[in-house]
């Protein structure tokens, strides 16, 4: 399958990280392609709301930025992993930016499975991203492969491991 991981968290070694190279080490190791975009380093802007996409614009965004360069690889990839570290209680602006600014097509049209990979340094905090990230499933009509949260203590280890490599079966 063709996989598309987008990792949202601009420390260089951070959790998010880890957890977004684990699974794509998974995912190459069981035969799977797979592209790994680091969303924070890139310049995407949030959506205008300004309907060119939908009026003259055909479906393309009337903004021209790094969003660019993940509109072709969103129209291809078939699983989509989302990967974020969660700051005050919800996704970072880096994965939400360019979440976002899906608008303009709707939908990726080879989607058919996503996953979540989050961390924080606190427990309790994933109910606002894993309730968007369902209802990102569900508009989208992909499957959920799973979601692996890593809290400050479940960073890093072989369990957190183990449950990535478990969601990439799951393809």
């Amino acid at each position: 399958m063709n996989i598309l991981i987008l990792q949202a968290s601009p420390r260089a070694k951070g959790n998010t990280v880890w957890m977004a190279e684990e699974y794509k080490n998974a995912a190459e190791a069981a035969g799977h392609k797979v592209t790994l975009v680091n969303v924070s380093h890139k310049k995407i802007a949030g959506c205008l709301a300004c309907e060119y996409c939908h009026q003259k614009g055909n479906g393309a965004c009337i903004q021209k930025d790094d969003m660019q360069e993940l509109y072709p690889l969103m129209a291809e990839a078939e699983v989509l992993v989302l990967a974020a570290p969660i700051y005050y209680f919800t996704l970072c602006a880096q994965i939400q930016a360019p979440i976002q600014r899906m608008y303009c097509v709707n939908a990726p049209a080879k989607v058919k499975k996503m996953a979540l990979l989050v961390s924080s340094y606190s427990p309790g905090v994933y109910t606002g991203a894993t309730a968007e990230y369902h209802d990102i499933c569900n508009y989208w009509h992909a499957e959920d492969s799973g979601i692996v949260t890593a809290k400050i203590d479940e960073q890093k280890t072989d369990e957190t491991r183990q449950k990535i490599q478990a969601i990439v079966g799951n393809l």
